[in-house]
This record gives structure tokens, sequence and C-alpha cells, in this order.
């Protein structure tokens, strides 16, 4: 099972990673992936002047926005 590990750290969360877990979680839904693929908070990773910050499969991606979010999930979870 693949995992995503998403920092809830006040810092990353106040920057867009609350947004970015619901953006997540829609693209989990719209790719049939919801079943396969586990979401975890985190309480601070350690990297908040790099938030924010989430992991996917022991990848660490800094500085998630929006903008960027969709292909890094494609990368991460579509592509074999």
């Amino acid at each position: 099972m693949k995992k995503i590990l998403i920092c809830m750290g006040s810092s990353c969360f106040a920057r867009e990673n609350r947004e970015n877990l619901m953006m997540i979680e829609e693209f989990l839904k719209n790719h049939g992936l919801s079943d396969s693929v586990h979401i975890e908070g985190s309480l601070c990773m350690g990297n908040c002047a790099m938030g924010p910050n989430i992991t996917i499969n022991g990848t660490d991606y800094h500085e998630v926005s929006g903008e960027v979010l969709p292909q890094i999930l494609e990368k991460e979870l579509l592509e074999i």
C-alpha cells in the first residue's frame, strides 16, 4: 500500500496543507485509489522553513502548493 504523510504542524497547516489534504483526498477518490493509498497526518516534520511538506512513499516534497500537487500525485501514484 502506498503512503502519503502530510505535515499538519501549525506552519505547514496554515500555509497550504489544509487545502492540500482536501486535494489529495479528491485526487484519490477521482482515480479510484482511496483504498490503495494510506494518508497519515504528522505533527511537525522539522522542515518548517521549507513547508508545506508532504512525504509520498518515502520521498519528501517541500513547498508543496496547489499548483504542483497534482503533478506530484500523478508521478507518485499513477506512473508505473
